[in-house]
């Protein structure tokens, strides 16, 4: 079901989002950013927040994401604040929105210097860090290692449990070691309760995907 609502500004986000997204890698196309939308709005339930402020980081947090624009974190901020300038959206709605952009992807997460921080930021981030886990979570994770030429996996080639931010942005290893390096850390960095629930199911799922991935691996029945 096409995503439709009431909202002029929102609908027109929506809009904005699917153009800037027409030609993206299929786990960070337009549908990702529609299931963090709807994942967003079903936590903001739960939660004291400005839903306007929710909803517009929700749709435009990866409008330009930086691993496909040559590592520049800038681009992505700079398009949503000049859209939403020219929607004359309140300014400190739109610096709430930017900082939630800049602030809520994992690798910056491993930057001891971040220091933003919001309950919109944690409902945007939770619901974004929902659809890389799970089913579509490792659909994801094998989509974009295909889009990369990474292997599946390889036995000598270790996760990297201590990553800085730059070892995150450079690394090419097999998509394996994606699961241990961040999907299955994932659960326990969520902030809301509505997250953390669901975040459970979804993990458990991931944990089963890789023991029957070793057992077909080493050619166990």
């Amino acid at each position: 079901m096409s995503l439709k609502t009431n909202d002029p500004l929102i609908q027109s986000t929506v809009e904005f989002a699917k153009a800037q997204l027409a030609n993206a890698e299929g786990g960070h196309d337009w549908f990702h950013v529609e299931r963090v939308f709807r994942n967003a709005m079903q936590i903001a339930k739960h939660e004291t927040v400005n839903t306007k402020i929710v909803a517009l980081a929700a749709l435009l947090h990866d409008i330009a994401d930086p691993k496909f624009h040559d590592g520049d974190e800038s681009i992505g901020p700079d398009l949503a604040r000049k859209f939403l300038n020219t929607h004359q959206v309140e300014s400190s709605v739109i610096d709430h929105v930017i900082d939630i952009i800049r602030h809520m992807s994992f690798k910056n997460s491993l930057d001891p210097l971040v220091q933003f921080e919001s309950q919109e930021l944690f409902v945007v981030r939770d619901a974004d860090r929902l659809d890389a886990i799970g089913a579509i979570g490792i659909a994801r994770c094998f989509n974009y290692g295909g889009f990369k030429n990474r292997p599946l996996y390889d036995p000598e080639v270790p996760p990297n449990l201590n990553m800085t931010k730059e070892d995150y942005k450079k690394s090419q290893a097999p998509t394996i070691n994606h699961f241990y390096e961040k999907l299955l850390r994932l659960k326990s960095l969520m902030h809301t309760k509505t997250g953390q629930e669901i975040a459970e199911k979804r993990h458990h799922y991931m944990e089963q995907y890789l023991e029957q991935f070793y057992e077909e691996w080493h050619g166990k029945r």
